[in-house]
């Protein structure tokens, strides 16, 4: 690895029997930390206080393990949706529609309806970059929407079901459909919006049981049976979907 790789806050090498690997500078890493990831491939984030040239010399150490993970992110890839001309994906409120256009860049519309992708015309759409600007973009529509149902839904059950609450947020958490704060403020997945409807008003009553109880034991499940009688299948039914998009 030549020294001016030092310098430098990532960089991706082809490691021989793995492939192309991320090296990424962190100041909050405190060791070397390897992550395989489908659609993300093999990241390794870099401790201030190891080089570059360290790093790829133990990564060989942990070959084995990484092909171990690189075979089960494949197997996770193959399920994922390539989005094409042909696809005919819908959210709630939009439709998409990839379009072509003689720029180097790509943005995204969502307009009347529609989730319009643009990206230039000399890529093919299969195109990893695009494929996941395209993921990036339904996402925002996914945004969009849930901004404009979530909170008065859930202004709905809680008048309706006599609960308070502070706030309301919209954001885009990794592994949470919702959460309540000590303080009452509720957190609201944008990735609702994908769910059936029944599901993502389980997660509302949810998270308003929280602004009562602060726990899952037995009195939180028995206040949120009065509002949601099918709360426990529905629980098990949640643990079948993917917050991400896939």
């Amino acid at each position: 690895m030549s020294s001016s790789f030092l310098r430098l806050s990532s960089v991706n090498l082809h490691i021989d029997g793995i492939g192309k690997v991320l090296f990424e500078r962190s100041d909050k890493a405190k060791r070397l930390s390897i992550s395989v990831r489908p659609l993300k491939g093999v990241r390794v984030a870099v401790p201030p206080h190891i080089s570059f040239e360290k790093a790829e010399q133990l990564i060989y150490t942990k070959a084995d393990w990484i092909r171990e993970h690189q075979s089960r992110m494949e197997e996770q890839e193959e399920k994922v949706t390539v989005y094409t001309h042909d696809s005919d994906f819908r959210t709630r409120h939009h439709t998409l529609r990839l379009l072509t256009h003689a720029r180097y860049d790509m943005r995204c519309l969502v307009e009347n309806g529609y989730i319009n992708v643009f990206y230039p015309a000399f890529k093919d759409v299969c195109e990893a970059d695009v494929q996941k600007f395209i993921r990036k973009s339904i996402e925002e529509a996914y945004r969009k929407e849930a901004k404009q149902y979530l909170p008065q839904r859930l202004a709905y059950f809680a008048e309706k079901f006599g609960f308070t609450y502070q706030n309301v947020f919209i954001k885009n958490a990794k592994s949470r459909w919702g959460s309540c704060s000590f303080n009452d403020n509720i957190n609201l997945n944008l990735h609702l919006m994908r769910l059936p409807e029944d599901l993502c008003d389980y997660v509302i009553l949810h998270e308003l049981a929280h602004t009562v109880e602060k726990n899952h034991g037995p009195q939180f499940w028995a206040l949120l049976d009065t509002v949601c009688p099918d709360s426990k299948n529905l629980d098990k039914k949640l643990k079948a979907f993917r917050i991400s998009i896939f």
